[in-house]
């Protein structure tokens, strides 16, 4: 066996970086899936530094990457260089940042997994390993959850929603469910071993269970569009359909149980019998497939059957397919009663400025869409038709929503995809995007017609996989999470590197001097720029622990925060709230003036500004920037408040606001 692995490495040498890198999702996974910045960016400069060992290590003739792999990388690399340029016009330039350097992340990832020729063996190794981790980490959750208290129920599934371990339920859903594509679409190979065809078909079984916890309405309206695509796209439709049947089936069987417990915790019942009554159904249904697919792929693969047979069997598996598919169609037309009542109902919960209210009471998988995305999509869309070519910039689009926005809701992103791209990088980052995708897609096709089945096999699943996180991620702002946004871009990037490539001619040129000097150079701008936003953040969080008892020593790493980014208002801001606990208006005012220098449309710190001068008896420029807070966040009322108590000549209780500040921010959280 380790002969073998041994051989695979030799064979495609970039396999060891790429597995490196996948320990690093995997540590991602377990908490907030890599969202924060002081998780994803030290991740980043290890990608950097992965790739890099890659280039110097590992043999790479930029004549033998495909041509459809160069257009992708270049698209992904002006798409990231317009990220970056984008802080010259964005009205938040320290987010543009980070929204760059996210980005950044992105096409490293995809450079890594797409740049160098993968074998099978080494891309099944990759995708398997992977895949078989988050089912792992499932298993954890499961039992985690099973022997918890009735006290840490409520954290771990507040709303009834699992929101463990990355602390965002839809994040959690998707993130399981990007595993479940590649695990059912490589149970149906034949070339994997049968006890590992069996595992991943028990995995499929409980990372959807566990989606299903999450009561994801996005995972729930993304696997209809999922199931058309992978069967009106990929081959072998009767294999998918037979492995299907056994996966479905477990899935239906642990269903009740599942739906029972957000029942419970929905009527306030804390219900640890219930759940574990749920994880116990739900392991011996993913054991039970398991076993059963294990068994059968035991047995194909020690009978040969002629091709009449063969012929015989997947025409009798169609026409299974096609009778269950007139069976689904019928009974959930049946089940939904009046179609154009149930489709009208949607949309009209989907448009309810009630949001969530608006739906009907019970399950939320089934009560209505209703949600604030209706008005964040409006803002999103007007945002574009105001910037059409070049658009807001990267992560600006926070402050438009405050301006614009008619919801109470405080949306940092556009919660799509598809309207990040166009709202904060306009028509440009768009083409950039869709050619970029196409020339990956083109690659992906292009290796899905290899004669190697196994290859085939692993290009379908890798696909299925990033396919997920782009059609979920067309209602969710998946983007912004390194956790499910890097394993996306991976799986992207292994499709491509199993597509055929011309081999290398003898005496081909490599990489010149002038090209590794540059490549240097390039790196060593792109650390810098991971680095100092990272290393920034971590001066904030140090400041934001230790203030109460050494403000002195919190201002000063805050100043030190300040010159690590210099495009962030984030550390002057909260030097101006620790000044302001401290009585010290003064020092306040100034810090809050810096943050204004940097980020003008700040409206945190102009109401600050502006509560100050009142207290101070400043009444002209207090009304200033009062009525610019109120006209940069309209629909917020403590800023009405103080507003209108400016108006009446009267002083702003400096105390009183920032105490009704902290407790609206505690619960928001």
């Amino acid at each position: 066996m380790s002969n073998r692995l041994t051989a695979v490495l030799r064979e495609a040498p970039a396999t060891i970086p790429a597995l490196a890198t996948l320990a690093l999702f995997i540590v991602w996974s377990t908490s907030q899936a890599g969202y924060p910045v002081t998780h994803w960016a030290p991740g980043a400069l290890v990608v950097l530094a992965l790739l890099g060992i890659a280039l110097g290590a590992i043999d790479l003739n930029v004549a033998d990457i495909p041509l459809p792999v160069k257009i992708a990388l270049g698209c992904l690399a002006g798409y990231t260089a317009l990220s970056y340029l984008s802080i010259l016009w964005a009205g938040v330039p320290g987010d543009a940042w980070e929204g760059a350097n996210r980005t950044l992340l992105y096409l490293l990832v995809f450079a890594l997994f797409a740049c160098w020729r993968q074998q099978a063996s080494s891309a099944a190794l990759l995708l398997v390993a992977w895949t078989l981790a988050i089912i792992g980490l499932a298993v954890f959750v499961a039992l985690h959850l099973d022997g918890a208290s009735s006290t840490s129920l409520q954290s771990l599934l507040p709303e009834a929603r699992l929101v463990y371990p990355n602390g965002y339920a839809n994040a959690d859903a998707a993130q399981w469910m990007m595993a479940f594509w590649p695990a059912l679409l490589l149970t149906r190979s034949g070339p994997l071993p049968s006890v590992l065809r069996g595992l991943l078909a028990g995995g499929a079984v409980l990372l959807a269970e566990l989606a299903l916890l999450s009561l994801s309405r996005g995972a729930l309206y993304a696997t209809p569009v999922m199931l058309v695509l992978v069967f009106a796209l990929l081959p072998g439709r009767a294999r998918t359909f037979a492995v299907l049947v056994p996966v479905v089936a477990g899935i239906a069987y642990a269903t009740p149980a599942v739906l029972r417990v957000s029942d419970h915790l929905q009527k306030g019942q804390v219900a640890p019998a219930t759940l574990h009554a749920a994880i116990a159904t739900i392991l011996a249904a993913s054991v039970a497939v398991g076993l059963l697919v294990a068994l059968v792929a035991s047995i194909e693969s020690r009978r040969v059957f002629s091709e009449v047979s063969i012929g015989r069997m997947r025409r009798g598996v169609g026409a299974v397919a096609i009778a269950t598919l007139v069976v689904v169609l019928v009974g959930g037309w049946a089940a939904a009663g009046d179609p154009v009542a149930r489709v009208q109902h949607a949309w009209d919960t989907f448009k309810s400025p009630q949001g969530y209210a608006a739906n009907a009471s019970g399950n939320r998988l089934i009560g209505g869409l209703g949600s604030q995305r209706y008005d964040v999509y409006r803002v999103a869309l007007d945002e574009f038709l105001a910037h059409p070519l070049i658009g807001i910039g990267a992560d600006n689009f926070a402050e438009q929503y405050l301006a614009h926005g008619r919801s109470d809701v405080t949306p940092h992103y556009p919660h799509s995809v598809e309207l990040r791209t166009l709202t904060e990088t306009g028509l440009v980052g768009a083409l950039l995007a869709i050619v970029g995708l196409a020339a990956a897609l083109v690659a992906a096709a292009r290796a899905q017609r290899s004669a190697d089945p196994l290859a085939r096999a692993v290009v379908a699943a890798a696909l299925a996989g990033f396919a997920y996180w782009v059609v979920h991620g067309s209602f969710d702002w998946f983007w912004e999470f390194a956790g499910l946004g890097a394993p996306a871009f991976a799986m992207l990037g292994l499709a491509c590197a199993l597509s055929p490539r011309e081999l290398q001619k003898p005496g081909a040129r490599h990489f010149g001097r002038l090209g590794i000097a540059l490549g240097a150079v390039v790196a060593l701008v792109a650390a810098a720029s991971l680095a100092a936003p990272w290393l920034s953040q971590l001066q904030v969080q140090s400041s934001a622990r230790i203030w109460a008892k050494s403000p002195q020593t919190a201002y000063s790493r805050l100043n030190d925060a300040a010159r690590l980014n210099p495009l962030s208002d984030e550390a002057y801001s909260l030097a101006g709230s620790i000044a302001l606990r401290f009585g010290d208006l003064t020092r306040a005012d100034h810090e809050f003036a810096l943050a204004l220098g940097r980020t003008p449309g700040d409206a945190y710190a102009t109401l600050e500004r502006g509560a100050i001068d009142s207290t101070q008896d400043h009444r002209g420029e207090a009304l200033q920037l009062l009525e610019w807070a109120a006209r940069l966040n309209p629909r917020d009322p403590l800023t009405r408040q103080a507003l209108q108590l400016a108006r009446e000549g009267k002083r702003v209780n400096i105390e009183e606001l920032n105490r009704s500040i902290l407790r609206n921010a505690q619960q928001l959280e």
